[in-house]
């Protein structure tokens, strides 16, 4: 989207002199210039990093871009040298393509789930406060999208703006919101709970802490600037008030957008491509893995989860000083593709398709039986897809010495127990790769769909 060639807006403070006003003005203009001769540049970076995007950049989920039309996804919007571009009651001037990318709040499916992955977040949940119920969820969930929609628009907070994001544009802010098991007794709702929402089943693997999992209400937020990310989190928790507290938080990072010559699959921590397998938006059965139909067969209390989707929320330490003791060739047999490009070990390229039935001249499979890429993949598992959009963390040094590290794993389904479910209980019977890593917490939340113009999230469950 053009820069604009009118005159710069310009906001002024209430104690400029006029010369000083003259002289910001003469600054502004002078940049909005060389923001327009740098338009004619086909070398200049932002813009190319806009096409990217705008073409569908691949983010460490492997999720495409936009995902629009049959997906119904969250629409992106360039918002470059618009008036709302300026952030959260910030300076004029034009935003680079990083800062001025806008994503929807309302929608279909709520933001969040098929947009790129992000180079910060912060997953949150909260429990509502003793004595609060339907009516205080309500209003939170209220609040809470009236916070989101605007934040989302790169515009400040409601009420009592802390000025964290000051100047900033929206830079691919997302807030997304779900519901844990909890919140149905909590508000008296227990009769609309889908079963799909039912806990979990324990896995040999599981050392979770409780104080670390579950919660009645989750939050999960993305941006691809630090502060605009931490500027969400604090609205939303000031917004929290007294009807909900905080049961626990977790912040997470990804590759920066722009930071690798060509788009593609994000690395983890163990520095293999994490995301291949994941399901595309291009695929004509994405909707159905993915997202809970919006009309068919079920229940009719349970129509309000149309177009919603399901969160499995897992904090998943990497045993990074065990793991990097390993060659890259015994990294490999463990993860089942090659490290540098992520190709299968039966050859080609990321994108081809593993050849499980490949032997070696040893006899052996030249993808182990073990290997992790094997036995997670969908063939190997009745066709159980999920779409993984994880986050990165480190939290320092543990007490035993090595790192808190790891991954933030969010998977998002239909069905958990068609999605993420059955690919655990095999994983958890003989994956290479639990020995070098540990599931430390977890949740699963029913996040519902994206709110109409004017509706908050969740609406159609509260008020229905």
């Amino acid at each position: 989207m053009a820069h604009r060639r009118d005159r710069p807006h310009l906001r002024h403070r209430p104690d400029d002199r006029p010369e000083e006003r003259e002289d910001r003005l003469t600054r502004v203009t002078e940049n909005n210039e060389s923001n327009e001769s740098n338009e004619s540049n086909e070398s200049n970076p932002d813009i190319e990093i806009s096409r990217r995007r705008l073409l569908g950049t691949v983010g460490a989920a492997g999720a495409v871009g936009l995902a629009l039309g049959a997906t119904g996804g969250a629409l992106v919007q360039s918002a470059v040298g618009e008036p709302g571009a300026t952030g959260a009651h910030g300076g004029a001037g034009a935003l680079s393509s990083l800062g001025a990318t806008r994503i929807a709040f309302d929608g279909d499916h709520q933001a969040g789930i098929t947009n790129p992955l992000q180079a910060k977040g912060h997953v949150i949940a909260f429990d509502l406060a003793p004595g609060a119920g339907r009516k205080e969820a309500a209003a939170l969930l209220r609040r809470w999208s009236q916070t989101a929609r605007r934040l989302m628009a790169g515009e400040a907070a409601p009420t009592a703006d802390t000025g964290i994001a000051l100047d900033a544009g929206p830079s691919s802010l997302t807030v997304t919101f779900g519901f844990g098991h909890s919140f149905f007794d909590r508000t008296g709702l227990t009769d609309r709970r889908p079963t799909a929402l039912d806990p979990l089943p324990d896995f040999s693997g599981d050392r979770l802490d409780a104080q670390r999992s579950n919660g009645d209400l989750w939050v999960q937020i993305g941006a691809d600037d630090g502060l605009v990310a931490f500027h969400a989190l604090r609205s939303l928790q000031k917004d929290a008030g007294e009807a909900a507290r905080v049961r626990w938080q977790m912040n997470g990072f990804n590759r920066s957008p722009g930071a690798t010559g060509s788009p593609m699959t994000a690395r983890n921590l163990m520095g293999q491509i994490d995301g291949t397998g994941n399901p595309k938006p291009a695929q004509p059965d994405f909707d159905k893995r993915i997202f809970v139909p919006a009309v068919g067969p079920g229940p009719a209390e349970h129509a309000w989860m149309g177009n919603g989707s399901y969160a499995v929320v897992r904090r998943i330490r990497m045993l990074l000083d065990d793991w990097d003791k390993q060659s890259t060739a015994a990294q490999e047999q463990v993860i089942g593709r090659t490290k540098a490009t992520g190709a299968p070990l039966t050859g080609g390229s990321e994108t081809t398709p593993m050849d499980l039935a490949a032997f070696g001249a040893d006899g052996k499979p030249v993808i182990p039986s073990n290997a992790h890429a094997r036995i997670s993949a969908p063939e190997q598992n009745g066709g159980a897809a999920m779409l993984r959009r994880p986050f990165s963390f480190h939290d320092g040094i543990g007490a035993d010495g090595t790192p808190d590290a790891g991954l933030l794993f969010i998977c998002w389904q239909a069905d958990p127990l068609r999605g993420f479910v059955p690919v655990q209980r095999k994983l958890d019977r003989g994956d290479a790769l639990s020995a070098f890593i540990r599931h430390e917490s977890s949740g699963l939340y029913a996040v519902p769909p994206g709110p109409r113009a004017g509706e908050y999230v969740g609406q159609r469950l509260l008020e229905g």
